[in-house]
């Protein structure tokens, strides 16, 4: 009963759909391991609606239309404000300002646009356009679950409170969720690239926000999904032209 729940409130929390809205935040912050499960939801949906789509370049864009309308942009309001706190110069306590404020700046802007660039440009490149989508959302998602467990929050708040239920095991168990990707075609090459990919975003993040933050916060771990969502996509296009 306790992972139903868990899968509830995952979708309520990641997704704009309604399911899990009422279910207390302990059932997301005790299952975040279940984070795959929003994936393989939001990546299906953009996969089914654009796989038959015969233009390349337009399915390419409204599948990464798509998987960002689903989550309502809250990831995307992540890497905005990760943007504004890495641009934010002289010292820890004005970057961390600038990340937890409300407003948007350069920073912002350029992170947003370039992101946003390299996951359209990963799309563009992919053999199957459905494909790719499905295994790069259900491995974004598989990011913020590790980021979740192994970031080292700076301060007091959602991220901080749900980090304290993780487990040093729950990426392990997220990724076992991730295996059924082994059945697609190429599925090996792409999981394999795709889980490379992901470990470097995390190795990337937690060495700036532990350097530049002092540790990292919720908005790191939405930005992890756009950020790793891209590289996932740029993985799979190389892994499967070399």
């Amino acid at each position: 009963m306790g992972i139903i729940q868990g899968c509830a409130a995952m979708i309520g929390f990641c997704t704009v759909f309604p399911a899990g809205r009422a279910a207390p935040f302990d059932d997301f912050a005790r299952h975040n391991y279940l984070m795959p499960v929003a994936g393989y939801l939001i990546g299906g949906i953009a996969a089914a609606v654009t796989l038959f789509l015969p233009v390349h370049e337009v399915a390419a864009a409204l599948a990464l239309v798509l998987v960002m309308l689903l989550t309502g942009y809250h990831h995307l309001d992540g890497l905005l404000d990760l943007g504004d706190g890495l641009m934010a110069h002289t010292s820890r306590e004005k970057r961390i300002r600038a990340l937890t404020d409300s407003q948007i700046g350069a920073g912002a802007l350029g992170l947003g646009l370039s992101v946003i660039l390299l996951n359209f440009s990963g799309l563009l490149a992919a053999a199957s356009i459905p494909i790719m989508i499905l295994v790069a959302e259900v491995l974004a998602k598989w990011t913020m679950s590790c980021l979740l467990t192994v970031g080292r929050p700076f301060k007091e708040g959602s991220f901080s409170y749900t980090h304290s239920f993780s487990k040093w095991w729950f990426p392990l168990l997220s990724l076992i969720l991730c295996l059924p990707l082994l059945l697609l075609p190429n599925g090996f090459s792409l999981l394999a690239a795709g889980v490379a990919a992901s470990l470097v975003v995390v190795l990337l993040l937690t060495t700036i926000g532990n350097r530049l933050f002092g540790g990292i916060n919720g908005d790191f771990v939405g930005a992890s999904n756009e950020i790793a969502r891209a590289a996932v996509l740029i993985a799979g296009a190389l892994v499967l032209t070399l």
